[in-house]
């Protein structure tokens, strides 16, 4: 991870920090998107949201479903639809894993990060999830309040 941060081609694109408070993360998977050329021109100047998107797999293909990319302004012709299904790629054997999860297990596929690796290609990470209950939810928010207590009680007294 720490390679990742060095390295001057790896950039994260967009986050989706709500996933980790209503989600119970169980396993995670590096995905390619397909992409036009628009939309990658898009991303490089940052403008993406994944908050709001699911993955899903349907007839034996992964897809991300209403991710938003910007329009790219200056793509006068060949200019891409915003909120269009994107085709993720994933090995056969990953994707029986998921479909498995999903299908059988009652899991949930939700986007993590999409980001440029260190070669500069798109990527986004899947996160395979649960959903949390809402004292689940109460549980993950007095355990991030007791932790951050603790550290000023710990920085006080020393």
């Amino acid at each position: 991870m720490a390679k990742q941060k060095t390295d001057p081609n790896y950039k994260v694109i967009a986050e989706n920090r709500r996933a980790r408070f209503d989600y119970a993360i169980e396993d995670d998977i590096e995905c390619g998107i397909v992409l036009e050329g628009s939309e990658v021109k898009s991303l490089r100047i940052g403008g993406s949201n994944i908050a709001d998107s699911y993955a899903s797999v349907d007839d034996g293909e992964l897809w991300l479903i209403n991710s938003y990319i910007a329009p790219y302004e200056q793509a006068k012709t060949f200019k891409h639809e915003e909120r269009r299904r994107r085709k993720l790629l994933v090995s056969r054997k990953e994707l029986s894993n998921l479909w498995n999860a999903t299908q059988r297990k009652g899991m949930t596929l939700v986007p993590l990060v999409l980001y440029f690796n260190h070669k500069g290609m798109a990527k986004i990470k899947i996160g395979i999830a649960k959903g949390k209950k809402t004292h689940d939810k109460r549980e993950t928010q007095a355990k991030r309040d007791w932790s951050r207590q603790k550290q000023r009680l710990m920085k006080d007294h020393s």
